[in-house]
């Protein structure tokens, strides 16, 4: 009798100890830190929480959604009934303007784990230096970007772009462009920029007057002062695409359409240094007929054969190219863009995939 009793308390003891068991309990889980200046420095929150359970609690991470937050907590073990914190130092330098919502996951040997943590509150922009707004330099000047972007320009249209530009110097510049294309003409508003003055660049993209079709570029010479500069361009770029927009319904329901059998050529394994032909069959199923306006490649390894340039209604006709393995080995992935008259694919893909081998 007395050996069971015995038994009986060891096994409450045991009992006792294993469901004994740590509680993290936060005071609260969500910080809003207001708004935030982009520049104004880290702000810090401290969570602080209760160990409401019988057994020793142990934080044993605090993982961030973002890298602008960094966690610091309570390392030692805490005690029943002992508190302790949570610390969110949020750095709001180089984020994005506006409200923000990250999160801090809680990591602990108290169940349930992990428990997050709501980090609010919103974000507003610093004020960019002169460098950080007028990126590129030259004579005195400093321009938005070296780059003059005309995005997507119809056949038909004349498309106006202008880029900001700031004399840093402290004496006048007169800003000027050299061997304008045809398709393009610019000019500096105003031509003398005084010192500190700020002004514009003008650029008029007429894309009937270019014959190409899809991503174009030019280098544009810039004279400072009325002397070139050999040594910086500013870089044009367009995307020259077909205008469909006066088409009437009727005239969409008869418009050529091309129908290709694939627009991806494997050639598999290929050994280095050779070449392949390869070819893309297509067929015109419209109404009227089809124009291969223009045909490239995006890279000097493929040579084009265009074959006919008009296919009438029902012709079947094919785009060839013929494909160098080069003598790099790897996994190749060269296109063919090609631009027709068809309204639904004025622009297509076409991929010649493979592996070059030694």
């Amino acid at each position: 009798m007395k050996s069971r009793i015995i038994s009986v308390l060891v096994f409450s003891v045991v009992a006792g100890s294993i469901l004994a068991q740590p509680k993290l309990q936060f005071k609260e889980t969500r910080y809003d830190y207001g708004t935030m200046k982009e520049d104004g420095g880290r702000k810090t929150f401290d969570f602080v929480f209760i160990n409401t359970g019988d057994s020793v609690l142990l934080v044993t991470n605090a993982v961030p959604s973002c890298g602008c937050t960094t966690p610091e907590w309570t390392k030692q073990p805490i005690r029943p009934g002992a508190t302790g914190y949570i610390r969110a130092i949020m750095d709001p330098m180089g984020q994005p303007a506006g409200q923000f919502r990250k999160t801090l996951s809680i990591h602990s040997n108290s169940k349930p784990t992990p428990v997050v943590l709501i980090l609010e509150g919103s974000i507003t922009p610093r004020e960019l230096t002169v460098e950080e707004l007028y990126r590129w330099p030259l004579g005195g000047l400093r321009f938005e970007s070296q780059h003059l972007a005309f995005t997507t320009v119809k056949k038909t249209e004349k498309r106006i772009k202008v880029m900001p530009v700031i004399n840093t110097s402290d004496k006048p510049v007169t800003l000027g462009f050299d061997a304008l294309p045809p398709h393009l003409s610019m000019k500096a508003v105003p031509e003398t920029l005084k010192p500190g003055q700020k002004g514009l660049i003008e650029g008029t993209y007429d894309g009937s007057l270019h014959g190409g079709w899809g991503g174009v570029n030019d280098l544009v010479r810039i004279k400072i002062n009325g002397v070139l500069d050999n040594t910086s361009f500013l870089y044009v770029t367009a995307s020259l695409a077909e205008d469909f927009s006066s088409l009437t319904r009727e005239q969409l329901a008869n418009a050529p359409a091309i129908k290709l059998e694939s627009d991806v050529f494997d050639i598999g394994k290929m050994q280095v240094n050779l070449t392949r032909e390869v070819e893309f069959k297509y067929v015109n199923t419209g109404k009227s007929d089809l124009i291969i306006r223009f045909i490239r490649a995006t890279c000097g390894c493929t040579a084009l054969q265009q074959g006919k340039s008009v296919i009438v209604p029902g012709e079947s006709a094919s785009i060839r190219a013929i494909f160098s393995s080069g003598a790099n080995p790897g996994i190749q992935h060269k296109n063919i863009y090609v631009y027709t008259n068809d309204p639904k694919k004025s622009e297509l893909i076409l991929t010649i995939k493979g592996e070059v081998v030694k």
